[in-house]
């Protein structure tokens, strides 16, 4: 930010009272910026290109073109990886272009005086605008007083955002390449654009010509679309990038084959020995296996096909990048959890991202530092966390629309967020887990709305605690006037329902019949006078969910009568959530074991 922030100031302490200009004067004020602080003559500087370096003399400054005005120092000194830059080419060169350099193509000798650096300060603040900042295209776009806050400023936050690892590579990547496809497509229509102008008649080719520039001038618009969506923080992650839709599945091999992958930063041969002896040539193998080594987890995984195992051996492994796993492979590691540890470097991306339709993590320790994405995400398919330790850094596990996860034995603490998110439509069975130090130790995401279905969720016996807000938390939309008439109407008493406080409150008018009827063969409810203080939130969480699925229902059956639908598909009507949730214990939440969150 202080090296644009400078330009800027530079430029508008000229002639602009204000913070902004247009992009037509962006050039002008530039110039004027330059004049004020270049010195105009008498420096040295390397004329570096991408084929050359050579040593210059600055003559003269044209501050309005940006331009400086140059001679080969003496004496001659170039650097090329080809030896055809002789002094004699390199007097031709400068002579074609007039002898005349843009700035950000030179950079300042040092001078021990220090009479010249701020000339080579502002010739990088130069150089850095023109590099990140500016596009060629600028300055067809809305020419108005709003320039910096409009162009400059989101593009010197993602800049910054990129430097720091905020950022996911994969968006990083995909950035670069629509500035370049943007590019290419302005050029290409500046240079159509100039032919149709240079010409009189009015042909058939011109014609031709126009509909072409009309269809690239389209595309363009639609990249700087993209460009802009991915510029803006608050829509960068809402619109501009899904780091799962890329993932394909490799599938099985040509021939069949199925590989086991053991990676080891070392491999000495007593490990090797028990290896083959417990998990490569145990009696149970039938056939030969076909074995790789890594020295690096994330390589194997990559490596991988459908019905792959990587074994991990003890070990601390850092990696700089994601795991994208779109095939059903199991990923094992040798020992205990804390004794194979994945540490994640870099802040932009997920750690584990998975779609494959059955994906098996065991006996891992993940750990995350200073991130920005959560460390597992299931988009599709099944995921089995077992016997695992998750060392999180902002949201935990997150289960996804349509995505299934199974998270047994495990233990997880550190997320800034929920420890582990739910998705309508999805579903998630947690057997035996520890989640704790959390912001929040579950959440389960609003599926009131027609366009959800309602999620399956298992919970028995997790030791949730010490999380700073509730235990498990519902998020939840305001319930609408029309819902509550509908459950009044239809009810014949009331269900008290327990409150994370520990009163209770007559909140819902639910009969016990419906109730009775979502929740029978799946959940058995207790008497709170017979809980014990730490298993109470089971039958909170239970009762809500339940509650909150019989809402749901009495929406649909109240959207099927106004269409006139008297009978429905018993699919339709009975999608009630299937919940077992016993054995649970909430200790030390700072709310409690359950709240709800209502927006």
């Amino acid at each position: 930010m202080p090296v644009l922030a400078s330009l800027v100031i530079g430029l508008n302490s000229t002639a602009l009272p204000s913070a902004d200009c247009k992009a037509s004067e962006v050039k002008e004020f530039t110039a004027e910026y330059l004049e004020k602080v270049l010195e105009p003559s008498g420096w040295q500087a390397i004329w570096r290109t991408n084929v050359f370096e050579v040593l210059v003399e600055v003559v003269d400054v044209e501050y309005s073109a940006l331009k400086a005005v140059v001679r080969l120092s003496e004496p001659f000194l170039c650097d090329s990886n080809v030896s055809t830059f002789t002094l004699e080419c390199m007097q031709e060169l400068l002579e074609l272009k007039k002898h005349q350099l843009p700035v950000q193509e030179l950079w300042v000798v040092f001078d021990e005086s220090g009479e010249f650096d701020q000339t080579a300060l502002a010739i990088e603040h130069v150089r850095f605008f023109y590099q990140h900042i500016w596009r060629s295209w600028d300055e067809e776009d809305e020419d108005d007083f709003d320039y910096f806050v409009r162009c400059v400023e989101p593009r010197l936050r993602l800049h910054y955002d990129i430097l720091e690892d905020r950022v996911p590579s994969g968006l990083i990547a995909d950035y670069r390449n629509l500035l370049s496809q943007c590019e290419v497509l302005y050029r290409k229509f500046l240079n159509l654009r100039s032919g149709i102008s240079s010409s009189d008649s009015d042909s058939e080719a011109e014609n031709v010509s126009m509909v072409e520039g009309l269809k690239l001038y389209d595309e363009i618009e639609h990249l700087k679309q993209k460009l802009k969506l991915i510029e803006n923080p608050l829509l960068r992650y809402v619109f501009g990038y899904q780091k799962h839709a890329g993932l394909q599945a490799k599938g099985s091999r040509p021939m069949g084959t199925k590989i086991t992958h053991v990676v080891s930063s070392t491999m000495m041969a007593s490990l090797l020995q028990s290896l083959l002896r417990e998990k490569l040539c145990s009696e149970t193998c039938d056939e030969e296996l076909e074995i790789q080594f890594h020295s690096d987890p994330l390589t194997a995984v990559s490596a991988c096909y459908e019905g792959d195992t990587v074994i991990i051996c003890p070990g601390r492994y850092v990696v700089d990048g994601m795991f994208c796993i779109a095939d059903s492979i199991e990923l094992e590691g040798y020992g205990l959890p804390d004794d194979v540890v994945i540490e994640k470097r870099g802040k932009g991306d997920h750690f584990f991202d998975c779609t494959g339709a059955n994906i098996r993590i065991s006996s891992l320790k993940l750990v995350q530092h200073d991130a920005v994405e959560g460390i597992l995400s299931v988009h599709h398919g099944k995921t089995t966390l077992e016997n695992c330790v998750l060392q999180c850094e902002t949201t935990g596990v997150t289960v996804r629309t349509s995505a299934e996860l199974l998270m047994k034995n495990s233990d997880l603490y550190g997320a800034k967020g929920a420890g582990v998110e739910i998705y309508p439509g999805s579903t998630c069975t947690l057997l035996g887990n520890g989640i704790h130090h959390c912001k929040e130790g579950i959440l389960i995401k609003d599926f009131l709305d027609e366009h959800y279905d309602i999620p399956k969720i298992t919970m028995v016996n997790n030791v949730i605690h010490n999380n700073d807000g509730y235990g498990v938390v519902l998020v939840k939309s305001t319930i609408s006037s029309d819902v509550k008439d509908i459950a009044v109407k239809n009810s014949e008493g009331n269900i008290q329902t327990i409150q994370s406080n520990g009163g209770t409150d007559n909140v819902e008018d639910l009969g016990h019949e419906e109730l009775h009827e979502c929740a029978t063969g799946q959940l058995e409810l207790h008497e709170r006078a017979e809980m014990s203080e730490q298993t109470a939130g089971n039958y909170e969480i239970a009762n809500e969910l339940v509650a909150t699925s019989v809402k749901k229902s009495q929406m649909h059956k109240k959207r099927l009568s106004e269409l006139g639908i008297t009978e429905a598909d018993d699919n339709l009507m009975s999608q009630e959530m299937f919940v077992s949730i016993v054995g649970n214990q909430f200790k030390r939440n700072g709310k409690g074991s359950f709240g709800t969150f209502l927006f």
